[in-house]
């Protein structure tokens, strides 16, 4: 691989992800409580990410495989899901303007869906093509996969820091001249966060943000190395997601993958789900939420670039349990020391517990999708990768938001206005589901010897 292929496809990874981590993370809450939606019409919302995952697996990541250049695929569809989300940042703005004029006014429902609707529907299928431009350029994936995988968590992180500075009060900072130095006017700056209306109106520029690196990445994906479809089926089978199925259900090593991912995809959705309360519960100031979650990706990025050099030595299944094994750690911590949430020292340990985030996420999500570019057909590759992101991205944040919100409303006591979560107890479910997935991995996950975790080594198809 070429220094100037390298440099594309990080560029790519970063814009991927910088997109995503733009708007999801102050997406939770923002339909109800600053766009005003019913209970019903936020979970559509929330549904349209994950239903759109399930579609793309038989349609758009088939159109990748068999019809399309994956490049022209990537351009296209960031072009349209692009302005979708422009469309919605700005739809945003206007209300929250009518709205100050107007406390009585309501927002269109509708409109505010399709928009999103539309970017998502075009953004998921993305996350398995730009998978499969990465796979098909790398000389070596196992090797390569990695270090340009990390620049994805580092635009996640690039989406997540200036809104520390967005979302402060500006008007309450004293300027430089009236402190001490730059480290005192710092401290102000990020510890006085805008508050009510402003931080509502604030956020939307979250979702403008995200739509330019949409089109961004469009403009990008012209350049990126020339990606063709499979024209010539070597399996016999016209459908893609077809005969990716097939080798699934052929191979009862990839069932048990399988099921492991929909547990580990299940409580993965559920950390983001709980997390961003979780801290502001315990002490974590409201515009420093989203970068303290950062923590988690920065550990990722270290962890990326030592994959490659952890599964060699430890092979597919024990890599992929330690990455499980990693959800449990961090629930219990949490569970542990939320009881002591008036200590100084709990929001520090709290957000250190983020740590086990990039372990979470390297050695088993990012090995899991080395381990199916190496296994499945390539003539079906995208839509191998796509089966997994049907349950990574849809299945398991399906059920994240139904199972999750219920055991979160039956720990939870609302007294007048306030709400008060016992997560002592409610984090130990989602801290017991990974256990269960990281056991299976360990004594029912028995890949065959001849896909190996060497480097260097040929891939064998398994039948």
């Amino acid at each position: 691989m070429t220094p100037a292929v390298r440099f594309q496809l990080s560029i790519m990874m970063f814009l991927q992800f910088f997109i995503w981590g733009a708007w999801l993370p102050q997406s939770f809450g923002y339909w109800e409580g600053v766009l005003g939606f019913a209970p019903w019409q936020a979970m559509m919302l929330d549904m349209a990410f994950p239903i759109s995952a399930i579609l793309a697996m038989f349609f758009a990541n088939q159109f990748a495989d068999r019809n399309f250049a994956a490049e022209r695929f990537l351009g296209f569809s960031h072009l349209v899901g692009g302005i979708a989300l422009l469309a919605f940042g700005f739809l945003a703005r206007n209300f929250l303007a009518e709205k100050a004029a107007n406390p009585e006014a309501t927002a269109n429902f509708w409109v505010f869906f399709i928009c999103m609707a539309v970017h998502c529907l075009f953004y998921v299928p993305t996350m398995s093509v730009t998978n499969t431009i990465l796979f098909a350029a790398a000389t070596n994936p196992q090797k390569d996969f990695g270090p340009i995988r990390l620049w994805g968590t580092i635009g996640w992180i690039a989406a997540a820091w200036p809104f520390i500075f967005i979302l402060t009060d500006w008007a309450e900072v004293p300027s430089l001249a009236q402190t001490s130095g730059i480290t005192e006017w710092l401290g102000k700056a990020m510890g006085t966060p805008l508050t009510g209306a402003a931080l509502d109106l604030g956020k939307s520029w979250t979702f403008i943000t995200a739509g330019v690196a949409s089109l961004l990445l469009a403009a990008l994906s012209m350049s990126l190395p020339h990606t063709p479809p499979k024209k010539d089926v070597e399996a016999g089978n016209s459908l893609a997601w077809v005969e990716a199925l097939k080798t699934l259900l052929a191979n009862p090593f990839l069932i048990i993958l399988f099921i492991v991912t929909a547990i580990d995809s299940t409580v993965h959705d559920g950390f983001f789900f709980f997390a961003f309360t979780y801290i502001g519960k315990v002490g974590v100031a409201q515009n420093w939420v989203q970068a303290a979650m950062t923590v988690g990706q920065l550990a990722e990025i270290i962890t990326m670039l030592f994959l490659s050099f952890v599964l060699v030595r430890l092979g597919w299944r024990y890599t992929m349990a330690i990455g499980v094994f990693g959800h449990t750690a961090r629930f219990l911590i949490w569970a542990a020391i939320f009881p002591l949430a008036g200590e100084a020292w709990v929001p520090w340990l709290a957000v250190a517990a983020n740590v086990m985030h990039g372990i979470c996420y390297a050695f088993f999500f990012a090995t899991l999708y080395i381990f199916v570019d190496k296994v499945f057909p390539k003539d079906a590759r995208t839509s191998a990768q796509g089966l997994f992101n049907l349950l990574v991205f849809g299945l398991g944040p399906i059920i994240s938001r139904f199972a999750w919100r219920a055991l979160n409303n039956q720990y939870t006591t609302q007294v007048g206005e306030d709400a008060t979560t016992d997560y002592s107890k409610l984090l130990l479910f989602p801290a017991a589901a990974s256990a269960i997935a990281a056991i299976l991995l360990l004594f029912a996950f028995f890949p065959p010897k001849s896909i190996s975790t060497d480097a260097d080594a040929p891939a064998a198809a398994p039948h």
